[in-house]
């Protein structure tokens, strides 16, 4: 099982954590250019942004242009000049030296916080931290699916130090971070071509190509409208409890579907030869039609009834 990690393992609805100015600059100013370049962003970690700026009551500037570029952060123009936010793979893609402030990214990464690095016409501005809590119920869900003897990874577009710190809190062993919607689609076709069967849990746009490919694609229902309709399944809730709950309803179907088929060979085995006069030569003995007509409904009955009983099963 993948699972990434916003909105999916943390409520997602991130709140800001903290933000550090590089020397000569103000944090007020770094948190109302980033505010005001991811105005036209539909992330959470956007919107926690965006929030903090208009609770600190700063004048936010409208971005005359704004490209966002998935899973590394964002671009646009504010006030004419040209501003990229987001994590360092944007940066070293835009040639920007961010290791000024790589100790202090560093430390807020170990507390679990996202760290996105703020630059403005090529030069570093300053570094913005959001912070999103971990859902009450994941770490019991997690629990469950690893005693159903699941193997649990995570894959997260967030820095590798953030997922890691994540990882540890959560007993997740196997952490991929800065990962792109491609390579999350790579890993799943990877696990699958090992001979894995795969389940990707998610609940963006970046996680819409890995939940279409994976043999399982589990969508939250507090995510976005592409991650449902690229999934399989749906939890309603936002729910990773559910996943344990699908899966264990899921094996009870199958185990069921074979006590049928059981049921239905061990009638029609026993039933067809002696319909057939299979016994006749032998012991003259012939099955009336009363008689079959009987025993395939009670084979009906008995295959309904054995179904009938995932009804009666606790989850």
């Amino acid at each position: 099982l993948i699972v990434d990690k916003t909105g999916t393992l943390t409520e997602g609805r991130p709140a800001f954590h903290s933000v550090v100015a590089a020397p000569g600059g103000t944090e007020a100013d770094v948190l109302r250019i980033a505010a005001s370049l991811d105005q036209g962003s539909e992330h959470p970690l956007a919107q926690a942004i965006v929030t903090e700026a208009r609770a600190r009551g700063l004048a936010l500037s409208t971005p005359d242009t704004f490209e966002s570029s998935s899973g590394i952060g964002v671009r646009g123009t504010v006030d004419g000049q040209r501003v990229v936010l987001g994590n360092t793979a944007l940066m070293d893609d835009e040639r920007i030296d961010w290791r000024g402030l790589a100790e202090r990214a560093e430390a807020l990464r170990l507390e679990g916080a996202s760290v996105m690095y703020l630059a403005a016409e090529g030069v570093l501005v300053g570094l913005i931290a959001v912070a999103d809590p971990i859902k009450a119920s994941t770490p019991e869900a997690l629990d469950a699916l690893r005693a159903s003897g699941l193997r649990i990874i995570m894959a997260t577009g967030d820095g590798l130090t953030t997922a890691r710190a994540v990882g540890a809190r959560l007993g997740i062993d196997e952490v991929y971070g800065e990962v792109k919607p491609a390579d999350k689609n790579d890993l799943v076709g990877r696990l699958q071509a090992e001979g894995h069967i795969v389940a990707m849990a998610g609940d963006g746009i970046n996680d819409a190509p890995a939940l279409a490919r994976a043999n399982v694609g589990i969508a939250m229902g507090t995510g976005t409208d592409v991650a449902m309709n690229s999934a399989h399944l749906t939890l309603v809730k936002g729910d990773l409890r559910g996943i344990a709950t699908a899966r264990s309803i899921s094996v009870a179907t199958v185990r069921n579907m074979h006590q049928n088929l059981v049921f239905a060979f061990l009638y029609n085995a026993a039933g067809v030869p002696i319909a057939a006069g299979v016994l006749y030569p032998a012991f003259g003995l012939l099955l009336s039609p009363l008689i079959a007509a009987l025993a395939m409904s009670f084979s009906s009955a008995s295959v309904v009834g054995n179904a009938l009983r995932l009804g009666r099963k606790r989850i």
